[in-house]
C-alpha cells in the first residue's frame, strides 16, 4: 500500500474531526455543521427543492427532511413556490440564515486566517491549490458538483489575493 495514500488518508480523517470556529464561542451559537452546509448550497444554487438538495448533497430524502424542518423552525430558510413553475416547492435562505451563514463563515475564516499566521502567501495559495485539485477530483469520482458558476481564480489570482489579506 501507498504510504503517501495512508497519510493522506489520516490527514482527511483529522481535518474531517476538527471544528472550525472559534473554541470560546458557545455551541448553541453556533450552526450545526450540516446547517452550514446547506445553507452555503442554497446561497451557491439557489431555491432546491427536496430531491434536488438529495441528488446535490447525496444524502437521503428522510435525513434532509429532518434538517430542513430544524432551519424553517429558526427561520433560516423558507419554502417558495417553484420559481421555474414546477409542483414541487423549494428551499430558500431567508435574510436571517444569510446573515447567520456570514457570521458563521466569518468565523471560521478567522480561525483559517490564525491557523496559517506563519504561513506565506504562496503556502496559503498552494494549499487553496491543492484543496481545490482535491475537491474537484472527489466532484468528479461522485459525479456531484459543489462549484460556484463563477470561474475558479487563477494560481496567480490565488497569491494575489492571499498576499493582500495578510496585509
Amino acid at each position: 500500500m501507498d504510504k503517501r495514500i495512508q497519510l493522506i488518508e489520516f490527514e482527511t480523517l483529522l481535518l474531517g474531526h476538527y471544528r472550525l470556529s472559534p473554541q470560546h464561542r458557545r455551541t448553541d451559537d453556533q450552526l450545526e455543521r450540516s446547517s452550514y452546509l446547506l445553507l452555503s448550497r442554497l446561497r451557491i444554487q439557489g431555491p432546491m427543492s427536496l430531491r434536488q438538495l438529495s441528488d446535490a448533497l447525496g444524502l437521503d430524502v428522510s435525513t434532509l427532511h429532518r434538517q430542513t424542518a430544524t432551519l424553517l423552525r429558526t427561520g433560516l430558510v423558507e419554502r417558495i413556490p417553484d420559481p421555474e413553475g414546477g409542483i414541487a416547492r423549494k428551499f430558500r435562505v431567508t435574510t436571517a440564515g444569510g446573515e447567520r451563514l456570514d457570521q458563521e463563515r466569518a468565523a471560521i475564516i478567522d480561525v483559517l486566517a490564525a491557523v496559517t499566521q506563519d504561513w506565506t502567501a504562496e503556502d496559503r495559495a498552494e494549499f487553496a491549490h491543492y484543496l481545490t485539485r482535491f475537491n474537484s477530483a472527489i466532484e468528479r469520482l461522485h459525479g456531484r458538483t459543489w462549484r460556484a458558476p463563477t470561474p475558479a481564480p487563477s494560481d496567480q489570482d490565488q497569491v494575489e489575493t492571499m498576499a493582500a489579506s495578510a496585509e
